[in-house]
């Protein structure tokens, strides 16, 4: 399997942290509003458990006082086994890589009804006062560099198949976060949504994510798939280009 088919980038090394590394631990139970008609753990759903686990790692590392915003640029899930309402979750997330503007951050869930799921996230640093691409600092390198390899942040996948309109999707302004663009847990509300329109009684068993352009409120996104032997390919895309490419590999449901 390439980097650029579902599930791997998290094939393609292996998935325990570095002896040196910081390990960082929190929970999470899966919430009404995180599951679906069935129980299962959404896919957005578990983007927000992953940026919310990031989040309390920097402020527990004391690294969220630079003046640094992180943007996921790329994320790979790979789910073993969904874990299901009501189920609490315990994830345990590490650095596994850095190139000099971006870093990877690993994390594993075991749910406490037997969910298993391994994810990795490529996040990119951006300057809280520019805008701009930061440097990694070397605080960075203090606190989550030890045993973290170099990593590229190259985008793998296709563009879109030519000639296909899609639908509309429309951004609300729920979607968006304090940068003022749509929050990455919003793209894999489109991916939910159209597995159920694409692929109905079956369930993601591995995810890739590739961000290219923002979505701002107004922009007028459509969503664009196509779909072979039980596999889902979405991009959604603007007048501006393609935001972003998603890539899924399901099974039947049950």
């Amino acid at each position: 399997m390439s980097d650029a088919e579902p599930g791997g980038v998290l094939r393609s090394t292996g998935l325990d942290p570095d002896p040196r590394a910081r390990v960082f631990g929190a929970s999470r139970p899966v919430r009404l509003g995180d599951a679906d008609e069935r129980g299962r753990l959404r896919l957005d759903a578990l983007a927000r458990h992953l940026q919310d686990v990031a989040t309390d790692d920097s402020t527990d590392s004391g690294m969220s006082e630079e003046p640094v915003f992180w943007v996921v640029r790329r994320a790979a899930m790979r789910i073993e086994r969904w874990p299901r309402y009501l189920e609490r979750i315990s994830y345990s997330t590490f650095c596994t890589g850095a190139g000099p503007r971006w870093a990877e951050r690993r994390t594993s869930g075991r749910g406490s009804a037997g969910g298993r799921l391994e994810t990795a996230v490529l996040w990119a640093a951006v300057d809280a006062v520019s805008g701009r691409p930061a440097q990694l600092s070397e605080r960075f390198h203090r606190v989550w560099g030890a045993g973290a390899r170099a990593v590229s942040a190259r985008l793998l996948h296709p563009g879109p198949p030519p000639h296909v309109e899609g639908r509309p999707w429309v951004i609300r302004a729920t979607d968006l976060d304090v940068l003022g663009h749509v929050n990455n847990a919003a793209y894999w509300e489109a991916v939910e949504d159209e597995l159920v329109r694409r692929l109905p009684g079956r369930v993601p068993v591995t995810s890739d994510c590739e961000h290219r352009l923002p979505m701002d409120l107004g922009d007028q996104v459509r969503v664009v798939s196509e779909v072979d032997e039980g596999s889902l390919r979405l991009w959604l895309v603007s007048d501006a280009g393609v935001h972003a490419s998603v890539m899924v590999a399901t099974e039947p449901a049950g």
